[in-house]
């Protein structure tokens, strides 16, 4: 049995790590309210300029036709996104393991390690990618913290040029989706080619089921001339709103655990003291027996 003092030495400690989980929890709210404002903020006008964009290939695929070309995949580029730290509860695990259960479901169908380009956004699917004996493109864990909309428009267009030079046949982006502020949603997307639906990918669960009527747009000077300056934006808007999807997602698990930590940690405070309390109780009768027993002698 513990002594008193080993017990009250583990309640200053648990006290302790109470006051980092429960700082680290404030901090990742903050950051969880600013991350769901900017994808808020970016969604709707990204899935309209989908929409707007999916009317116009409907209409006349040809001016697309290198970035809407469906052909066999042999090759095919992933990119993966994860948090660069630890302590956000299954949030890395759940997007390894989905990327892990994509790569297989490739190599299932034929391909080789030689035939994935990876670009892993975060440190622990950098990791993860090492141990799986593939090859990533280069190092994107500063986006993971930081999303910056001219890093995701340099990496848009990396992923573009790959496309469009034939050097891969499938571009698929694999993240975990902020559905609300204590669920996120494992997600695997197709990026390139693009797709016509009008509600947009899997993120469509932001936009309302209703069905959306079809608009007469007036194009100005032309629609392959707008369809030309339209198509790099909206993919380039694309993997913005995927980064800030995943980094909301991330605050979202990181303040889920460390409330839970916080909560665990107060009940294990509350066991140790009663603990230590009925220890304590135990220890003065004990004297008092001991008293009683010496002044009878």
């Amino acid at each position: 049995m513990a002594s008193l003092k080993e017990i009250k030495s583990r309640i200053n400690s648990v006290n302790g790590t109470l006051k980092i989980t429960s700082a680290m929890k404030m901090v990742a709210s903050s950051k969880l309210r600013k991350a769901q404002n900017a994808i808020g903020n970016l969604l709707p006008y990204e899935q309209q300029m989908h929409r707007i964009l999916a009317d116009l290939l409907t209409e006349d695929a040809s001016a697309g036709e290198s970035y809407i070309a469906r052909r066999p995949v042999k090759k095919v580029a992933i990119v993966a996104f994860s948090s660069n730290s630890s302590l956000c509860g299954g949030f890395n695990s759940i997007a390894i393991k989905h990327f892990r259960d994509t790569v297989s479901q490739y190599m299932d169908s034929g391909l080789s390690a030689e035939d994935f380009y990876i670009f892993p956004v975060g440190r622990k699917m950098a990791e993860a990618v090492r141990k799986m004996g593939l090859q990533a493109q280069g190092d994107y864990s500063h986006m993971a913290d930081k999303p910056s909309y001219a890093e995701a428009s340099e990496l848009a267009a990396g992923l573009m040029d790959l496309f469009t030079a034939r050097q891969v046949d499938m571009v698929e982006l694999v993240y975990n989706h902020c559905k609300s502020a204590s669920v996120q949603i494992p997600v695997r997307e197709t990026y390139l080619p693009v797709s016509l639906d009008r509600q947009g990918q899997d993120s469509a669960s932001f936009v309302s089921d209703a069905p959306e009527p079809a608009y007469d747009y007036i194009i100005e000077p032309d629609k392959r001339t707008v369809l030309d300056a339209l198509l790099p934006k909206t993919l380039r808007l694309k993997v913005y709103a995927v980064l800030l999807d995943a980094n909301a997602a991330e605050h979202s698990a990181r303040t889920v655990a460390m409330q839970i930590a916080t909560d665990n940690g107060k009940e294990l405070i509350h066991d140790l003291t009663r603990q230590f309390n009925k220890q304590r109780q135990q220890s003065i009768t004990d004297e008092l027996l001991d008293m009683a027993g010496g002044t009878m002698a």
